[in-house]
This record gives structure tokens, C-alpha cells and sequence, in this order.
């Protein structure tokens, strides 16, 4: 039979020492095994070793995971705690570097001062990209105004007159004309 996994692996040897101890009962009885000579009791003693390192690696195993799992949950809050006791530190001790040192903790840099060359080089480099992407300032943005000119024309409906003659309704299509008049003409497509 195959077994397969160390925990499937210690179960079976288990189940071999009690089979050990059912068949084999007098422990000082010697048996040969792969060459060597060992008592009944010296067989189940090494093969016992195995299966107690299993049981303690599963425990220690299961405590780790929830030690793990303590940690985890309980990481955020006193991750901010410890921030928060540094960031008194800082203020405690401002830039004392001999106080800091004592709590792990590197004084703030200063920044090294930029030469004239420097400062025009990023002021360039600044408007560059100001103008790459067409950002402008809220000043400028309000005099932004649309280049489109419009004229709105409005023609004013003139209202039939009273003693006009209503016009007579266009005659079906294929239909024909009305007696005295001409025969319509088709409309133009345009």
C-alpha cells in the first residue's frame, strides 16, 4: 500500500507499532532488522521517535498559524501606535542627533542647496512641462473663452391674415389635376 504525506506516513507507523506490540508482545524478544539487532521494545522506541516528531511539528505548526494570525490582526493598530510614539519622539527630541540615535531613529536631512544653475535647469524644466501638458493656472483658465462666433437668427411667424383663402390641400400622388388648374409638378429632391 502506498502512503503518501508525512501525516499518512505517521499514521501507519502507529498503526505497525500497535500491530508490533499485539503480535510481538515480549519487548526483550531481538529481531533483526536491515542488518542490525534490536529488542522488540528498541523497534517501537525509533519507530515512536517518528511519529512524536510528526505530533510535534503538526502542534507547532498550528501554533504558528495562529501566531501568524495574531500578528496579522493586530499588526495595523499597533503599527500606527508605533508611528505615532515616533512621531512624539521627533518632536521631543527635534533634530538632537545623540537622542534620536538612542531610539534607532536618523536625524531629518537637510537638503543640500541647489546652485543657480540647478534651480534654472528644473524652473525650465518646470514651464516645459507645463506646456507639454497644457496646464495653466486657475488665473489664466478663466480668460480661456471659445473662439466660435454666432450670430442667432429669428425669423418671426407672420400670422395668416383673416380674409386670406386657404390653400387647397395638394393633390395624392398619380391623382389628377383639379379642373381648371395646371398639373402639379414634382417636387425637386435636394
Amino acid at each position: 500500500m502506498t502512503i503518501k504525506g508525512k501525516n499518512a506516513k505517521a499514521a501507519q507507523v502507529t498503526n505497525i507499532i500497535t500491530g508490533t506490540r499485539k503480535r510481538l508482545p515480549n519487548g526483550n524478544q531481538v529481531i533483526t532488522i536491515g542488518g542490525g539487532t534490536f529488542t522488540v521494545d528498541q523497534a517501537v522506541a525509533k519507530m515512536q521517535i517518528f511519529v512524536t516528531n510528526r505530533d510535534d511539528v503538526e502542534t507547532a505548526q498550528a501554533a504558528a498559524t495562529v501566531a501568524v494570525a495574531a500578528e496579522r490582526a493586530q499588526a495595523p493598530s499597533l503599527l500606527a501606535f508605533i508611528a505615532a510614539f515616533v512621531t512624539f519622539v521627533r518632536l521631543t527630541f527635534d533634530n538632537a542627533a545623540d537622542a534620536l540615535a538612542d531610539f534607532d531613529l536618523a536625524p531629518p536631512k537637510v537638503p543640500a542647496p541647489m546652485t543657480a544653475e540647478a534651480k534654472a535647469v528644473a524652473a525650465a524644466k518646470r514651464l516645459a512641462t507645463r506646456a507639454a501638458r497644457g496646464t495653466t493656472s486657475a488665473k489664466a483658465k478663466k480668460n480661456v473663452k471659445g473662439n466660435i462666433t454666432a450670430k442667432l437668427v429669428v425669423t418671426p411667424a407672420t400670422p395668416a391674415s383673416p380674409d386670406a383663402p386657404a390653400a387647397a390641400p395638394a393633390p395624392a400622388a398619380g391623382g389628377t389635376a383639379p379642373s381648371g388648374g395646371t398639373p402639379p409638378t414634382p417636387a425637386a429632391h435636394s
